[in-house]
């Protein structure tokens, strides 16, 4: 494998607390009141509209709205709620010692991936770094890897992995047709990947060198 995309929350940073809390901030103003973060965790992975549509049953219109609030509390202090899994820096300059391309595929909006790894001095370990967009026009997984492959010319999908923490990142690998990691340290269970389809599975940070080298 040459091309190694890799999902950002859950799987390269841990950003619980602050999309947890933006999450919270952004239900308020619809007069929803959730006290318990941990239950809004499920909610880390997919694009904003299908969490508020699909888990709160939202309009369009009071969707946009809860977004608009969601994105005034993380840009300002969501964004830096965020921790660095253990052991990925030195996986990042594994791979990239022997080798690889690395690209970082997200649903979350490009501009604030950029920032995200830019506070933790990450963004030079990535030859590009793809994320959806504000207006959600590019916001499923699956949008999300064929505009990292058509950006980046890259044509041979048997030299291209995805790696991820949610079946979201699974399924959007096998729709465009590439293989598949999922890691059990981010906010997916064992059950979902594997039901999603996962070709391997990765425990921890370092299994992720392995897995990847020896496919």
């Amino acid at each position: 494998m040459d091309y190694i995309l890799i999902d950002l929350d859950g799987t390269i940073t841990n950003p619980k607390e602050g999309i947890t809390k933006s999450l919270q901030y952004a239900l308020r103003a619809m007069n929803v009141y959730i006290d318990d973060l941990d239950s809004l965790t499920k909610y880390i992975g997919p694009p904003l509209r299908n969490s508020f549509m699909e888990g709160f049953g939202f309009s369009e219109e009071d969707t946009a709205t809860v977004i608009t609030k969601y994105r005034e509390y993380f840009d300002e202090k969501g964004i830096h709620q965020n921790e660095l899994y253990d052991g990925m820096e030195r996986l990042l300059t594994r791979l990239k010692q022997a080798g690889k391309y690395l690209i970082v595929a997200t649903s979350k909006p490009e501009e604030s991936a950029i920032k995200v790894l830019k506070s933790f001095h990450l963004d030079h370990y990535f030859d590009d770094i793809c994320g959806a967009t504000f207006d959600e026009s590019r916001s499923s997984k699956d949008d999300v890897i064929r505009y990292a492959l058509e950006r980046n010319s890259i044509t041979n999908l048997d030299r291209v992995i995805m790696v991820g923490d949610r079946k979201y990142d699974i399924i959007g690998a096998k729709k465009i047709g590439i293989a598949s990691i999922g890691v059990l340290y981010g906010f997916g269970s064992e059950e979902e990947l594997r039901e999603a389809g996962a070709d391997r599975i990765a425990t921890t940070v370092e299994d992720i060198y392995d897995i990847i080298i020896e496919f």
